[in-house]
């Protein structure tokens, strides 16, 4: 990922990427992320958060603020609050723990169970790309922790699968 993403936003802001059951027109997200966004505030602080839709349904939002100062509390509101959003367009985020992979046929989301069934038939190998969500920083995504074989990533570890 460039610069161009978040472009406002230093290396630091603290990152969240969230998978979409389905994919979706950004413009949909538009006016409630929006919304949202512009009023998350907690205890005094006004967040500068900014959000981008990455591969048609992972929703990535950037906050510079709780990288320095974190409040587990505006984080459960701004989630919940996106929750709520997002019900409110009929969307719904996928189970933190499934893994996104890209096969051929395109983005597949498999649950962590599926892994060792899908590691031993083939369908996943130590080369598949693996799309991390679990980056911490926006830095991460630019230097292109993002996608990565999924030999080099926990699950390549876990298994025993290198490339």
């Amino acid at each position: 990922m460039s610069q161009a993403l978040f472009p406002a936003l230093p290396d630091a802001a603290r990152l969240w990427l969230l998978a979409l059951t389905q994919p979706v027109d950004p413009a949909v997200l538009t006016p409630e992320i929006n919304a949202l966004l512009g009023k998350w505030r907690h205890k005094g602080t006004q967040y500068q958060a900014d959000w981008a839709l990455l591969e048609g349904r992972i929703l990535a939002i950037a906050e510079p603020t709780l990288a320095e100062q974190p409040s587990g509390c505006a984080i459960d509101g701004m989630q919940r609050g996106l929750g709520q959003a997002l019900g409110r367009l009929g969307l719904r985020l996928e189970d933190p723990q499934a893994v996104l992979v890209r096969l051929p046929e395109g983005l597949s989301i498999l649950p962590r169970t599926d892994l060792a069934a899908r590691l031993a038939d083939g369908t996943l190998t130590a080369a598949t790309p693996v799309l991390e969500l679990a980056l911490l920083t926006l830095g991460e995504l630019r230097q292109g922790r993002f996608e990565r074989p999924l030999g080099e990533t926990w699950i390549g570890r876990k298994f025993g699968v290198r490339g």
